[in-house]
């Protein structure tokens, strides 16, 4: 809960700039460590934190949208705790998690752009040095955009698709 709340209470440029450069100073001031992070290696971390803590609240929220008749449905049947968990409610559950997750997904995906101001390679720093080295800016930025489009639209047309197969059977 702690973890959760910090890490979505955080914006996630200031959650980078602290792995990027917090926590190296950190461990080598405090501790005595020589330690350094790649662009790379602290902006995967920070997209793992805050992806983490998102896909634990979506994970949360789905099984307790199960009802909890079906879990005292399925012990009073005798079946110990994880089983039940596994075989009622956890099906049920991922029914409504999954246009959640889908949605996460996009959502980090737009999310790497943030992380250019520490030089993680995506996107928008390559194009930042795209623009630099040719002074192409309008072209350079049009491309990009169209590429998160793209991207984006086929990503939010699979949830769709998952969204209307998972809700066939439900009324």
């Amino acid at each position: 809960s702690i973890f959760v709340d910090v890490i979505r209470g955080v914006p996630m440029i200031v959650l980078a700039y602290f792995i990027y450069f917090g926590v190296p100073y950190c461990l080598n001031n405090m501790m005595g460590f020589n330690f350094t992070l790649t662009a790379l290696q602290a902006g995967t971390v920070c997209l793992a934190l805050n992806c983490g803590a998102y896909m634990a609240e979506i994970i949360r929220a789905g099984i307790l949208s199960v009802d909890p008749g079906q879990m005292e449905a399925a012990r009073s049947l005798g079946l110990p705790y994880s089983r039940a968990m596994i075989r009622v409610v956890l099906p049920q559950a991922i029914r409504t998690m999954i246009p959640s997750i889908i949605n996460q997904f996009i959502i980090t995906l737009k999310d790497t752009s943030i992380l250019s101001v520490i030089g993680f390679p995506e996107l928008v720093n390559t194009a930042k040095n795209v623009v630099a080295n040719s002074f192409m800016s309008f072209q350079t930025w049009g491309i990009v955009a169209v590429m998160y489009l793209i991207v984006i639209t086929i990503l939010s047309k699979v949830a769709k698709i998952v969204e209307r197969r998972l809700n066939r059977g439900r009324k």
